[in-house]
C-alpha cells in the first residue's frame, strides 16, 4: 500500500475523532503505519474538528498537505467546503455519499460508522480489521448495530 491520506472534517460531536481512530487501528491490525493528527475548532460541541490519517507501509507525518488527501470525508457540508482545498484533484470526495447516508440513517449516532463502511469500500484493510478495531474503539457500546451499520454500507446496501 502506498501511503494513503485520509481527511475527516466535521464538528463536535459528530465522531470524527472515533472515525479516524478506527481506520487507524485497522490498518495497524492489517500490518500497516498509521499517523493521526487532530485539529479541534472551539472546545465545545459544534465546534470545527478534523482528523488528518496517513496510513502506508512507513508514515513519517501525520499532516496532510493541501491538494494531497486521497479521501475526504466529511461529516458536515459547511466543514467539507472549508477543507475541500486538501483534496487532490483525483482524490475521492465521499460528500455525495455523507448526504445520501444523512437521509438515510435515522439515528445519527450510527452516521459515522455508516461513513466508515463506505471507506471501508476504497480501503484494502480486511473487514476482520475493521470489526476488531471497531470492537475495541466502541467497547461493546452498540457493538452489533454498528456491525450491522457498517455492514450494510461496506456493501452499498440500503
Amino acid at each position: 500500500m502506498e501511503t494513503i491520506n485520509i481527511l475527516f472534517c466535521g464538528t463536535g460531536g459528530q465522531g470524527i475523532l472515533t472515525a479516524s481512530e478506527i481506520v487507524g487501528r485497522a490498518a495497524m491490525f492489517d500490518g500497516y503505519h498509521a499517523k493521526k493528527s487532530e485539529v479541534h475548532g472551539m472546545a465545545q460541541r459544534g465546534g470545527s474538528v478534523e482528523s488528518h490519517l496517513r496510513l502506508g507501509k512507513e508514515v513519517f507525518s501525520p499532516i496532510i498537505e493541501k491538494g494531497a488527501a486521497d479521501f475526504l470525508v466529511p461529516f458536515h457540508k459547511g466543514e467539507h467546503d472549508r477543507m475541500i482545498t486538501l483534496l487532490k484533484k483525483d482524490g475521492k470526495d465521499l460528500l455525495t455519499e455523507f448526504l445520501e447516508a444523512d437521509k438515510l440513517i435515522t439515528d445519527k449516532k450510527y452516521l459515522n460508522t455508516y461513513m466508515l463502511g463506505v471507506l471501508s469500500r476504497y480501503l484494502t484493510l480486511s473487514e476482520e480489521s475493521w470489526l476488531k478495531a471497531m470492537t475495541e474503539v466502541f467497547k461493546g457500546k452498540n457493538t452489533d448495530k454498528n456491525f450491522d451499520v457498517f455492514k450494510k454500507a461496506r456493501a452499498n446496501k440500503h
